[in-house]
């Protein structure tokens, strides 16, 4: 129950018990049940979805139930998806990159970037919800979406010199945590959408592949920023490729 609280508190501003006493380890051995915070996000914008999809029009519904996600996270993936676009689109050296992604001032990068990824995810969503399958496929997005930072965690070094958010990962994620991780992934992948479950874990796989490629090549590891970037962009992988599959 540890894991589970500290992955809750870790990704989302859900207030749980004991949330001042966790530790670094505690949240990278929390990487474990990422997938379940995951699907519990989904649960609450399901049910918001339930509320207000028809009386609304699905393009209004997705915006909202995107801000409602937004508020639970705080916008966590999102900040880091904004603060990677505009330091490895603005930074040259390793040291640019990363001194850019420190600074809260969001620039062109990040706000096309945001734009973009918004407006996609918005427009995907919407599509699903005049489909009838905009349940299903917002579980599966939101655990894979964070089904994916766990391997990078065990695979990737942390890219900075000093401590922030992503070495609590990076320095505590084992092989346990990344098979549990796995096997709840799959589970939620393959248990509600059965081959086309399979075909998007292996797109976020290789999606997470190629982002953590792009960081290690970049600033020799990965950050915080950098895997809530990866969040959003899985993310948005299943919600597009939800719809291609039908």
């Amino acid at each position: 129950m540890k894991r589970l609280f500290a992955s809750i508190a870790f990704l989302t501003r859900i207030p749980v018990p004991g949330a001042a006493t966790f530790d670094a380890a505690d949240v990278g051995r929390s990487t474990l049940c990422f997938p379940l915070v995951g699907a519990l996000l989904a649960a609450v914008l399901v049910g918001a979805r339930h509320l207000l999809y028809p009386l609304l029009p699905a393009p209004v519904t997705a915006y909202v139930l995107l801000g409602l996600y937004a508020l639970l996270t705080g916008a966590l993936h999102l900040d880091g998806l904004a603060d990677m676009a505009d330091g490895f689109g603005g930074g040259r050296t390793k040291e640019d990159v990363l001194r850019i992604m420190r600074d809260h001032v969001i620039g062109a990068y990040a706000g096309v970037t945001l734009v973009v990824m918004v407006g996609l995810k918005a427009s995907a969503l919407a599509a699903l919800l005049e489909r009838g399958h905009a349940d299903t496929v917002l579980v599966v997005a939101l655990v894979l979406g964070r089904w994916g930072s766990v391997p990078q965690g065990w695979l990737l070094p942390y890219a900075r010199r000093t401590g922030g958010l992503g070495m609590a990962i990076t320095d505590h994620v084992g092989r346990v945590e990344v098979l549990g991780a796995t096997v709840l992934a799959l589970g939620f992948a393959l248990g509600l959408m059965g081959w086309r479950g399979g075909v998007l874990l292996a797109a976020v796989g290789g999606a997470s592949a190629l982002q953590g490629w792009w960081c290690r090549r970049k600033i020799d590891g990965i950050t915080g920023d950098t895997m809530g970037a990866n969040t959003e962009i899985c993310e948005a992988v299943v919600l597009v490729l939800a719809l291609a599959l039908g």
